[in-house]
């Protein structure tokens, strides 16, 4: 499965869409795209994971590297479009009570763990 991030900017907010599945063969291009933002300072970046079908440990890493390096220069992190699975694998790893995390509202997608 291929996977596409498409990133629009919108009042000095950067909004990443992904679509797909995250894993060890894809999680490379998404931390290369997501790379050229986590630099800037006091970034706010929007993850849209609404149409993310999957997503393993691999992706878990990439979302925890960048959310440091943005952190780090004064910058915000929100995940937003979360469906029940994703959100059980953030909270299993701890990773829901540090980050910015928004469930998605309408209907379960059930994305595979």
């Amino acid at each position: 499965m291929n996977l596409q991030i498409e990133l629009l900017e919108e009042n000095s907010v950067q909004r990443f869409k992904i679509v797909g599945e995250i894993d060890a063969f894809t999680a490379p291009l998404l931390k290369e795209r997501l790379a050229k933002s986590e630099d800037v300072e006091g970034m706010q970046i929007e993850l849209d994971l609404s149409e993310v079908g999957y997503m393993d440990s691999t992706g878990l890493g990439v979302f925890v590297g960048f959310y440091k390096a943005v952190k780090a220069k004064g910058g915000h992190v929100k995940i937003v479009g979360v469906n029940a699975r994703l959100k059980r694998l953030f909270e299993i790893t701890g990773l829901g009570e540090v980050m910015d995390i928004e469930v998605e509202e309408s209907g379960d997608h059930d994305a595979t763990v």
